[in-house]
């Protein structure tokens, strides 16, 4: 099944102040379906070189792959993360897992950066040292899906669980 990649609100605008509560969490699980669709595109575009690269999947991706991923991190450590952090109860390993999901969303903004200007150039036929946007698109990729589904396993299904 192919997804499809549709412009989701600014979390900034749309959730500004909420604490988490079933629209919100339907905004995350959105969100992170919007940045699996992307993956999926990552990998095709991957799996296209050298020779067979759509450029305009190349600009699309990466027009897409900023402001989706500043969306979901802008959400989760503005309202998401604080909230949970704010319960009386957290577990220390909690506070560890929230702060190491944190530096990964520095590393992931960073890498985006990087393969935002690379498949910029790669869709406007600008020469790429193709092997590395290769690891690029894989590297930043498959780290997003982990981060993806570890946050889905121990963060978002403690929180469904705890809304029962």
């Amino acid at each position: 099944m192919r997804r499809t990649i549709e412009p989701i609100p600014s979390a900034q605008n749309h959730l500004s102040g909420l604490v988490p509560c079933d629209t919100s969490l339907e905004w995350l699980q959105r969100a992170h379906a919007e940045q699996l669709a992307l993956c999926d595109h990552l990998e095709e575009i991957a799996d296209s070189l050298p020779g067979n690269v759509d450029l305009q999947k190349c600009l699309y991706a990466a027009k897409a792959l900023g402001p989706l991923i500043k969306g979901v991190h802008t959400y989760e450590e503005t309202i998401l993360f604080p909230w949970l952090e704010s319960t009386s109860n957290i577990q220390p390993a909690l506070r560890e897992t929230l702060n190491r999901l944190k530096f990964e969303h520095c590393e992931d903004a960073c890498f985006a950066e990087e393969l935002t200007d690379t498949l910029l150039r790669l869709g406007s036929g600008q020469s790429v040292n193709v092997e590395a946007t290769g690891y690029m698109l894989r590297g930043f990729f498959e780290a997003l899906r982990r981060h993806i589904a570890f946050e889905r396993e121990h963060i978002l299904s403690n929180l469904k669980a705890g809304n029962q």
